[in-house]
């Protein structure tokens, strides 16, 4: 067998930031079989920024309702028995107002204010040797 073991195309993904150390991974995956599945990753940067740590499901087509079903009736639990008062769009308008101060240039990625010298995927400069990844947001 190749070195591709266990390694299937991918036909779809779609990431969802969460936060400056998670990132989400949506991935939809073609078998050798001309078959599909869902990968569901969790990417969490090491606190000692060693790398990342992922975690991944694999759901499968016959699963897709049931887990569907399943996750809808958890988060609809929380948002209106737990949690009801929260605001649960706060996230969303912050991460348009993120979204549209970078489109302006008001800010580059990382957060930082127009100035201050810190691209993405760049050394900043100023004495701070930190690098910015794509993944740092500001919440």
């Amino acid at each position: 067998m190749s070195n591709d073991k266990g390694r299937f195309e991918s036909v779809y993904s779609k990431r969802v930031r969460a936060g400056k150390r998670r990132t989400y991974f949506f991935d939809v995956r073609k078998t050798r079989g001309d078959d599909f599945y869902l990968t569901l990753t969790e990417s969490t940067r090491r606190f000692d920024g060693d790398g990342y740590e992922r975690h991944k499901i694999f759901l499968y087509k016959e699963d897709f309702n049931r887990f569907l079903a399943s996750l809808e009736e958890a988060i609809n639990h929380v948002k209106t028995d737990l949690m009801p008062d929260y605001d649960y769009d706060e996230f969303t308008r912050r991460q348009e107002e993120y979204e549209a101060k970078l489109a302006s240039g008001e800010i580059t990625r990382g957060g930082d204010k127009e100035g201050e010298d810190k691209t993405e995927g760049k050394k900043s400069e100023g004495g701070d040797d930190e690098e910015i990844e794509e993944e740092d947001m500001t919440w």
